[in-house]
């Protein structure tokens, strides 16, 4: 399944609720993720559960390399040991796939990439780890046309029947490469309305007054 959220506000503040950021303090009601509620948990133990969450300004970490850091996450988010031959060659295979340079791979994570290339790499985190829900929170923010359409190939290379994505996103220049299910538009908190690619295609053209 592939959703699309116009989120006009609490659209970051939603999605870090749902991973329990520490951060932020939810005043009430639950998260119900495949019938259980995940409320209270931790967020590694969210993020053992299967869902992802990539940033809109990913994290630079010196000293920590791509392969290890997503060696490291795999490992705890399976809980199998990583088999680091196979392992790089997944790596390598997805890296072509989204056009990064494989000498990305042993560089610090994020440190000295691009704004395209970061976020690349937080579609390839998400190829990686193979989450059951994946949500992301404007990763096609400052891309150029050629940018967004790797991301949005590295989006449909993840969907399938058996997982979920939720786009959080301003624009809609990544919906055209790709087919979203629902669109849902978030005013103060709540959801407003729900249609199909049509309903983006119209606030695109006439904004969001009749919605506030």
């Amino acid at each position: 399944m592939l959703l699309w959220d116009q989120m006009v506000l609490g659209k970051t503040t939603t999605a870090n609720a749902i991973l329990n950021n520490p951060e932020y303090k939810k005043q009430g009601g639950s998260i119900i993720f495949n019938g259980e509620d995940i409320t209270n948990m931790k967020t590694d133990e969210i993020a053992r559960k299967g869902i992802f969450m990539s940033f809109q300004l990913p994290e630079e970490i010196p000293g920590v390399s791509v392969t290890n850091f997503l060696k490291y996450a795999k490992n705890k988010v399976t809980g199998k040991p990583v088999k680091i031959f196979e392992f790089k060659d997944e790596l390598k295979k997805y890296m072509d796939e989204l056009n990064m340079n494989p000498k990305n791979m042993e560089r610090s994570l994020n440190v000295g990439f691009s704004g395209g290339e970061k976020k690349k790499n937080e579609i390839l985190q998400m190829l990686v780890l193979n989450p059951k829900l994946a949500i992301l929170d404007e990763t096609d923010s400052g891309l150029d046309v050629d940018a967004i359409k790797t991301v949005s190939k590295g989006i449909e290379m993840f969907k399938n029947k058996d997982n979920a994505v939720l786009i959080i996103t301003h624009n809609t220049k990544i919906l055209r490469n790709l087919k979203v299910d629902y669109v849902h538009v978030l005013v103060d908190g709540k959801i407003v309305t729900t249609g199909k690619e049509e309903l983006a295609r119209k606030i695109e053209e006439n904004g969001y007054a009749e919605y506030r």
